[in-house]
C-alpha cells in the first residue's frame, strides 16, 4: 500500500516545450539549443517555430539531432557564393514557371520562390506531413490578406514552412490552402505563447536583432532588412510584457545581418554559449 500511494504521489516528469523565433540568419544560433536538449536527454513535448525558427523546427521534430543539422546547415550554407548561386538557381526556375504562365513583362516578379527555397534548404529526408514529425510541430505563417496569423499543425509540411519565411519583397508568398502567406515574423516571431498548453516548462530562443547600426545610410536591402529588424523585435517586446516564457534565452548574435547565411561558422561559434545558460536555467527549474 505504502508503494502505491508513493507511486500515486510521485511528481510527473515535467513537459518542456521549445519555441524558436524568427531571424533569417540568425536562425542558425538555434542550432546549439537544440544540441542542448539533446545533451541533457530531453525531448522536446512541442515546438513552435516561426520563419528560420521553423525551418530549424521542422529538421528537430522530424528526428534529426541538434549535431545533424548543424552539418547539414554548415554543408548547404559552407559559403555565400555557393547559397547566392543555389538562390539564383532557384530564381531562374520561378522566372522560367512566371514566363509560361503570364505574358506581360510588367506582371514579372523578381521574388525568389519560397517554396523552391523550401525545397532547396531543408533535408530531403523530410516528412511529407505534420503527423508524420516525432515531436508536435506548430508553424506560424501570416495570412497577408486577412491580415491576421496563421498556425499550421496538419497537413502538407513544406508548404507550411515555406509560407512561415516568406520574407517579403525577397521571397514571393506562397499560396496555401485558400491564403496567400508570407513570413510569419510580421505578426509573431516568437510564438511562445503557443505552447503553453503543451508545457509545464516553456523555454523560447529570441534572436530579434537587439544592436544598434551605424550613423549612416543603409543601401536598400540592408535597409529592408534593419526595418524587419525594428519590427519584429517591437513585436516581441510587447507581447513579452504581457506574459514571458519560463526561460527566455537571447543568443549574442545581433552582430549579424539576416542574410549573413555565408557566415554561418562565426554565427555558431557566437550562440554556442547558450547551451550552458540553457542547462543552467532549466536545471534550476528542474530541481537538478
Amino acid at each position: 500500500m505504502l508503494d502505491f500511494f508513493r507511486r500515486l504521489t510521485e511528481k510527473k516528469p515535467s513537459r518542456v516545450a521549445l519555441a524558436l523565433g524568427s531571424g533569417g540568419a540568425r536562425g542558425l544560433a538555434h542550432i546549439p539549443v537544440l544540441e542542448a536538449f539533446d545533451e541533457l536527454g530531453i525531448t522536446p513535448s512541442a515546438i513552435a517555430g516561426c520563419s528560420m525558427g521553423a525551418v530549424m523546427g521542422a529538421g528537430y521534430a522530424a528526428g534529426m539531432s541538434g549535431k545533424e543539422i548543424r552539418a547539414f546547415s554548415l554543408e548547404s550554407l559552407r559559403k555565400q557564393g555557393d547559397f547566392a548561386w543555389r538562390l539564383i538557381t532557384v530564381q531562374w526556375e520561378s522566372l522560367r514557371e512566371q514566363w509560361r504562365e503570364k505574358r506581360s513583362f510588367s506582371e514579372f516578379s523578381m521574388q525568389v520562390e519560397a517554396t523552391g527555397v523550401a525545397q532547396e534548404f531543408l533535408p530531403a529526408a523530410l516528412p511529407k506531413t505534420f503527423e508524420e514529425l516525432r515531436i508536435p510541430l506548430a508553424v506560424v505563417a501570416t495570412d497577408l490578406h486577412a491580415r491576421r496569423e496563421v498556425v499550421y499543425r496538419s497537413g502538407l509540411l513544406r508548404r507550411a514552412v515555406a509560407g512561415s519565411m516568406a520574407i517579403p519583397g525577397v521571397l514571393r508568398p506562397v499560396e496555401f490552402e485558400g491564403r496567400v502567406l508570407i513570413d510569419g515574423g510580421a505578426l509573431h516571431p516568437l510564438p511562445f505563447d503557443l505552447l503553453r498548453k503543451d508545457a509545464d516548462i516553456v523555454v523560447a530562443v529570441d534572436i530579434t536583432r537587439l544592436r544598434d547600426v551605424p550613423n549612416r545610410i543603409p543601401d536598400p536591402v540592408p535597409l529592408l532588412f534593419l526595418a524587419g529588424d525594428i519590427m519584429t523585435h517591437s513585436i516581441v517586446s510587447e507581447k513579452l510584457k504581457s506574459g514571458a516564457p519560463d526561460i527566455l534565452l537571447r543568443p549574442n548574435v545581433s552582430a549579424f545581418d539576416s542574410l549573413d547565411f555565408g557566415r554561418a561558422m562565426p554565427i555558431l561559434k557566437a550562440a554556442d554559449p547558450i547551451k550552458e545558460e540553457l542547462k543552467r536555467k532549466l536545471g534550476a527549474l528542474l530541481g537538478a
